[in-house]
């Protein structure tokens, strides 16, 4: 069983990355989707998206990190992935399910589910331009207003030479409204050989029980779930080895949060800063009843000084 951590843009940053792995049970993890147009991108572009490039692909708990990309040029995008492989990408991950409709109206995302023969002619070009010894996975939706396409997509992606599909179980249009379909996921699964990850909706032990019934797929990958639930794929993990679940206490959540401001201090402007603690609290609050009394304190705070107060971290000397 693998439990992987979902590419979320503008949320699983490197921050978000290093903070959540270090808490277990996570076997790798992806970049934010990296926009390819009709370019080379520079290394200094993928380290922004992928710093842990630096640290031999893998976040500081020693977590794989998979360099994902997007776009809808097969040419560019296996150039960039050669380049993203000798920066160090150990995995390049390919986008096929992002919903947002600026990117669908540009040509990449879950869009490109309308034209199965350019997924095989992406991955099949990508897989030719990397190192053999490179996996190429690749992360779908079951279409983009309808599933009826998924199997057609399944297998284009899996005989253009991907080693690993993850299915986002809802189409383009579904967004992510519940439920998702994992019955889906088991139907992808039989019509190709390689190994179909589950993936949407999995927010408690509880749910990734039932997905693991109807979809069939000891493989899953976790995103609102996770960031919602720090500790979501380490109570999977322990659940899967007939472990007692053990839910992570708001106690022992509190160096998280205090680590994750202290780089986004480090790392952020002072205006970004805030927001990102916010956005990440703000989510926390659907499993802790502390992180809502937190939220409605921290809610419209702007100042850096006074967020670090109320976590109990004191701004930096040098600040």
């Amino acid at each position: 069983m693998q439990i992987a951590l979902a590419p979320m843009e503008g949320l699983v940053d490197n921050i978000l990355r290093d903070v959540l792995t270090r808490v277990g049970g996570i076997d790798w993890c992806v970049t934010e989707f990296i926009r390819v147009n009709d370019s080379l991108l520079t290394p200094a572009y993928f380290h922004k998206f992928a710093p842990e490039l630096l640290s031999e692909a893998r976040t500081a708990a020693g977590v794989p990190l998979r360099v994902q990309l997007l776009g809808s040029d097969p040419v560019c995008l296996a150039e960039n992935a050669a380049l993203a492989c000798e920066l160090g990408s150990q995995v390049i991950d390919l986008n096929f399910g992002c919903p947002a409709k600026t990117v669908n109206k540009s040509r990449g995302g879950a869009v490109l589910l309308k034209e199965p023969e350019l997924l095989n002619a992406i991955v099949e070009q990508v897989r030719r331009a990397v190192p053999a010894h490179i996996p190429v996975t690749a992360k779908m939706r079951l279409g983009f207003d309808s599933p009826d396409g998924a199997l057609v997509c399944g297998t284009a992606l899996a005989e253009g030479g991907a080693a690993q599909i993850v299915v986002h179980a809802r189409t383009k249009v579904d967004g992510y409204k519940p439920p998702a379909h994992w019955e889906w996921v088991a139907r992808v699964q039989e019509v190709v050989k390689v190994p179909v990850f589950a993936n949407g909706d999995i927010w408690s032990v509880e749910d990734w029980r039932r997905c693991r019934e109807i979809s069939g797929a000891e493989d899953i990958m976790l995103g609102r779930g996770l960031v919602s639930r720090p500790d979501l794929a380490r109570q999977i993990a322990a659940a899967r080895a007939g472990e007692e679940v053990v839910a992570m206490t708001w106690a022992e959540l509190q160096p998280l949060l205090r680590d994750f401001w202290v780089q986004a201090l480090a790392q952020l402007t002072p205006r970004q800063a805030p927001g990102r603690l916010k956005q990440w609290l703000a989510m926390l609050t659907r499993n802790y009843p502390e992180a809502v009394a937190l939220f409605g304190i921290m809610r419209r705070e702007t100042d850096c000084a006074t967020v670090g107060r109320l976590l109990n971290v004191p701004l930096p000397e040098a600040a």
